[in-house]
């Protein structure tokens, strides 16, 4: 099958390439000479990235240099990669303490994503590809993230939001999904028995000092090896970790 080519979306990026290579920029006519691009090409895509903030034009030298909206995007990626190779050495040992595969992910918007993860050794487990998206309001992730916001936010999001039915075991009262938020604070974790999958429950405890982006890490099970007791015990394994990521973001990220 032939990709779809998007050469719009390609000479953007040579342009934004060539002009990161600059210490003082580059002016229109630059940018035409040295890619080989009509001045009138690069005048309608300068002029796009500029009003998303990718690049800034100086009124008087009339050269492009990047933009802060670049920059911030660099930031978060950088941040992401010191949150995963932070993560994941505690990921591993609390995987080795649970028996269960484990998850990291970040809030974006209204989805869940999964951005990386330690599966269980056992030959009957959760996996789940790297990118996986969810919906914000699902199992014990969602509820982690929904108790990070402030209180009047969290309960302004579910009451105007569906609660989606997932199984016959999932919180569709906005009331009652909120009255839980509390008590998830105080404990520090959430829990997930079968509301998100019938036969699956999880664990998930929040990551704090990844700036404005919640994280959470959380462990899942199938219900006959993730018992409610095995939960309890677990619980307080999936918070330590957590904390101890949040301590070492916290100090250098």
């Amino acid at each position: 099958m032939k990709k779809y080519q998007a050469p719009i979306v390609k000479k953007a990026f040579t342009i934004l390439d060539a002009i990161s290579k600059t210490s003082q920029g580059l002016r229109i006519s630059d940018i035409s000479h040295q890619l080989g691009i009509s001045k009138s090409t690069v005048h309608g895509i300068t002029a796009a990235l500029e009003e998303q903030g990718a690049l800034k034009r100086d009124s008087i030298t009339k050269r492009y240099v990047i933009g802060l909206t670049l920059v911030e995007l660099g930031k978060m990626a950088n941040t992401r990669i010191d949150l995963i190779k932070i993560a994941r050495p505690h990921m591993e040992e609390l995987m080795e303490q649970c028996q269960e595969t484990i998850f990291l992910g970040i809030r974006n918007g209204n989805k869940i994503i999964i951005i990386d993860s330690v599966e269980s050794k056992k030959d009957f487990k959760i996996t789940s590809p790297i990118g996986t998206s969810m919906p914000l309001l699902a199992g014990s992730a969602g509820k982690v993230f929904l108790a990070q916001m402030k209180p009047e936010a969290a309960k302004k999001f579910l009451f105007s939001n569906t609660l989606t039915q997932f199984t016959s075991r999932t919180l569709t009262s906005p009331e009652a999904y909120f009255n839980q938020l509390e008590q998830i604070r105080k404990n520090g974790y959430a829990t997930d028995e079968e509301e998100y999958m019938s036969g699956v429950c999880a664990i998930a405890a929040p990551i704090n000092g990844y700036g404005n982006y919640p994280a959470a890490l959380w462990v899942v099970g199938f219900k006959a090896s993730l018992d409610r007791t095995k939960m309890e015990n677990h619980s307080q394994l999936v918070k330590t970790a957590a904390k101890k990521i949040s301590t070492i973001l916290e100090t250098t990220v």
